[in-house]
């Protein structure tokens, strides 16, 4: 996939990871790969915790690697969850830092292997999955990542600064450009195809559709009506979306309740016309999923 580069918009990403341990297939790697060795801790309120959860369901990985799942809204000071503590402490001396979510943990340790997210998921899908059900099929994983890179800066990043209340005019519509600059781009890839990379459902699919999910639920809120039409405005990535909320794995972790609990809790903008204007009805969706899960 061509990554058309697009105008840079005021960073908004979340701090550098933590911890940026890997798994490993051979016994010297230190986190070498043990069925139930591992574990995650992830809130699917959370972007990133979104990801991994839908990641794992497409893997078939709940016996081999089980999940804790956290608060929709961190418990803890600095936007850390209280559970994660002992695992930071045990992992860093006198870490000081938030016990940030999501977290992949060493059970026979009681440390942190990793606190980033694509990583992660790389990892659990190498060394856990096959061939049948991968997500990073052979040969793509420069086209996956540039596809991850397009949705955090050109969909998410973009999306937040367009509806920043404390943000000049100029650089609001700037971001909006980029924003939709974006989605045309994904839409023009989406006309007359399935999935983004390699014919099949990929890493890439989780990544566009967990920023999507944030751009109707949380973004929207702070975007007026004109703008949010404009973001509709692009059939081919909508129904894709639309698509794969219905896919048990993408619509059962779902937690519309959480995000906007989430949401309310860490914003500070001031709601626009768009929030009346919701793109897609994804609790539907998400109902329809079978074996739909409530966090």
């Amino acid at each position: 996939m061509s990554i058309t580069p697009l105008a840079a918009v005021p960073s908004t990403r979340r701090p550098a990871p933590a911890f940026r341990g890997r798994v490993g297939r051979g016994a010297r790697s230190g986190h070498y790969a043990v069925p139930r060795r591992y574990r995650l801790h992830l809130s699917t309120a959370c972007p990133d915790g979104l990801r991994l959860a839908v990641g794992h369901s497409l893997l078939a990985l709940d016996d081999i690697c089980p999940v804790t799942f956290l608060p929709a809204v961190p418990d803890c000071p600095g936007g850390g969850h209280c559970a994660l503590r002992p695992l930071y402490e045990a992992s860093a001396h006198r870490y000081t830092g938030p016990a940030l979510a999501p977290v992949l943990s060493d059970d026979w340790s009681g440390r942190i292997v990793s606190t980033h997210t694509p990583d992660i998921l790389r990892d659990l899908d190498r060394c856990f999955g096959d061939d049948r059900t991968t997500l990073h099929p052979c040969g793509a994983q420069a086209e996956i990542e540039a596809v991850g890179r397009l949705c955090a800066e050109g969909v998410e990043e973009a999306g937040q600064c367009a509806g920043r209340a404390d943000a000049d005019p100029a650089e609001r519509a700037a971001a909006l450009d980029v924003l939709l600059g974006t989605l045309g781009e994904l839409e023009r890839r989406l006309a007359g195809q399935e999935y983004l990379v390699d014919g099949r459902l990929t890493a890439a699919d989780v990544e566009l559709w967990v920023s999507l999910v944030q751009l109707d639920t949380v973004h929207r809120h702070h975007l007026d009506a004109s703008a949010v039409h404009r973001i509709a405005g692009h059939p081919a990535l909508w129904a894709y979306a639309r698509r794969l909320a219905a896919h048990p794995a993408f619509g059962a972790h779902l937690d519309l309740d959480g995000i906007a609990r989430r949401h309310h809790a860490r914003c500070q903008g001031l709601e626009a016309a768009g929030a009346a204007v919701q793109i897609l009805d994804w609790a539907g969706h998400a109902a329809d999923a079978p074996g739909c899960l409530r966090r």
